[in-house]
């Protein structure tokens, strides 16, 4: 997708060879058209599926998640990291670890919005190693539910994660994939 493309080469800041930061329009300030045009692209690679659920995790998952559920007309679930007064039973479960944050959660989904009845597409912010698709990958199949496929806005290709879950036959949409941080400069996969 090159208008994300070009909104990474921009405004990303390549912070060392793993870590690109895109807080200026991806999780921390949100630019919404962008997030508008990324909610078209997944319902335009995904237009031949039913989905039913949208499912990501808290927090910068939720805006592409929502405006491809806008698109779509499908409900967004987003697995919370910590536990409430009004999400504390009847919920599914797993452990995520981050490794930009260095920090292991419990991410859950109340079992009222997740079924086996649903066709589910996976969306998320970034993928690197592949632990926070792992968790959610883990709550839809406690849930019983189709995963038709996981979204990604920015995959570090240079990383496992992509790798790992298209060898497990999942598949995997990125709209930019990162080939390289080295020297500060990001550089793509055609």
């Amino acid at each position: 997708m090159q208008l994300l493309k070009d909104k990474i080469l921009k405004e990303g800041r390549v912070l060392s060879e793993t870590v690109l930061k895109v807080d200026s329009f991806l999780n921390h300030q949100i630019d919404p058209l962008l997030m508008k045009e990324i909610g078209e692209e997944f319902a335009n690679r995904y237009s031949d599926d039913v989905i039913t659920k949208i499912l990501t995790i808290e927090s910068s998952g939720i805006a592409p998640a929502t405006m491809l559920g806008l698109v779509i007309g499908a409900p967004v679930v987003f697995a919370r990291k910590r536990k409430s007064l009004t999400l504390a039973d009847n919920l599914y479960s797993s452990k995520v670890h981050s490794f930009t944050k260095n920090e292991t959660n419990e991410i859950s989904v109340s079992r009222d919005f997740l079924s086996s009845d649903d066709n589910v597409l996976i969306i998320d912010d970034f993928l690197a190693n592949g632990e926070a698709v792992k968790g959610l990958l883990d709550i839809a199949q406690q849930a019983e539910a189709n995963v038709i496929g996981v979204g990604i806005v920015i995959e570090k290709g240079f990383q496992q994660g992509g790798q790992l879950l298209r060898e497990q036959g999942i598949r995997v949409e990125s709209l930019a994939n990162i080939k390289s941080l080295a020297n500060g400069q990001v550089e793509f996969f055609d």
